[in-house]
């Protein structure tokens, strides 16, 4: 028998988690978890400038990258790449919410790139917007196989000519 590193309370040195409080590996008084996590030393407003996080901490909690730039499984940030994040500004990832987002799952305010896309613009295969490119969607003007709305159309026409010009600068 020996101590939890989290809970003080006695254990078998054999428990893979803590009957008490669920801590993994509860008298590995050298286990800090699974997964990686860095932070910059640089911060701004409280948060680093990059935060890398995933896997789990010491006490089984997913590790949360919360950052300027937030990378990880899990993320929060301005600019955040993760399998399922929020970003503040620009989202890249499998499930992810922000302005502007390229994803799986992608919930866009502005600009929703993805296989489920949803947004004001939206393109991809399946779409919820206010203009959409699509394999099906649904919205107010909707450029699928199906469906040619001449607004869309236009729109999404324009949209291309602007993306080539910005290109080619």
């Amino acid at each position: 028998m020996a101590t939890c590193r989290e809970c003080q309370k006695e254990v078998s040195t054999e428990a893979q988690t803590c009957p008490h409080c669920g801590a993994p590996r509860p008298t590995d008084r050298e286990w800090h978890g699974t997964g990686y996590e860095w932070k910059s030393t640089r911060s701004y407003w409280g948060y680093p400038l990059v935060h890398i996080a995933y896997g789990k901490d010491a006490r089984g909690r997913r590790r949360v990258a919360k950052g300027i730039i937030a990378i990880g499984q899990y993320g929060i940030g301005l600019f955040t790449l993760a399998q399922f994040g929020v970003g503040i500004v620009f989202g890249l990832g499998q499930f992810i919410f922000a302005p502007l987002v390229v994803a799986q799952f992608a919930g866009g305010i502005i600009l929703a790139l993805g296989q489920f896309a949803s947004g004001y613009v939206a393109i991809g295969q399946f779409v919820v917007a206010y203009y959409g490119l699509a394999c099906a969607g649904a919205g107010v003007y909707i450029w699928t196989p199906d469906r040619h709305d001449v607004e869309a159309v236009q729109f999404f026409h324009s949209l291309w000519a602007m993306l080539k010009q910005f290109i080619s600068f």
